[in-house]
């Protein structure tokens, strides 16, 4: 299984950024992917992830309601659309893949990883 996290880049406080995530050896139809990130200093959190069987979403409280999961499952990838960046979202974003339909945040839950995509928020 492999994932290809891409997309991260330097935006200003208030911009958007779309990460991909192509995930290719994983039966994507019977899947949960999530996106994770990791600030400097700090753990890895949940950001969001999504069911592959009912596009069951969930996501961390610091970014409901600006960021969105979505999928397209004829490319099997994941996306991740960012509106309204802070600087507080600095951080290196993680795809996690898992095999089986289920809806769960934790990273030990995820046996296969992305390399990361850094994304920079400047104020």
């Amino acid at each position: 299984v492999q994932l290809q996290a891409s997309g991260g880049g330097l935006v200003q406080a208030g911009g958007s950024l779309r990460l991909s995530c192509a995930v290719s050896g994983l039966t994507f139809g019977n899947s949960a992917i999530a996106w994770f990130r990791q600030a400097p200093g700090k753990e890895r959190e949940g950001v969001a992830c999504i069911v592959s069987d009912n596009d069951d979403t969930v996501y961390s409280d610091s970014v409901k309601g600006r960021f969105t999961i979505s999928r397209d499952n004829a490319k099997n990838t994941v996306y991740l659309q960012m509106n309204s960046l802070k600087p507080e979202d600095t951080a290196v974003y993680y795809c996690a893949a898992r095999a089986g339909a289920v809806r769960v945040t934790s990273d030990s839950d995820y046996d296969y990883w992305g390399q990361g995509t850094l994304v920079t928020v400047s104020s």
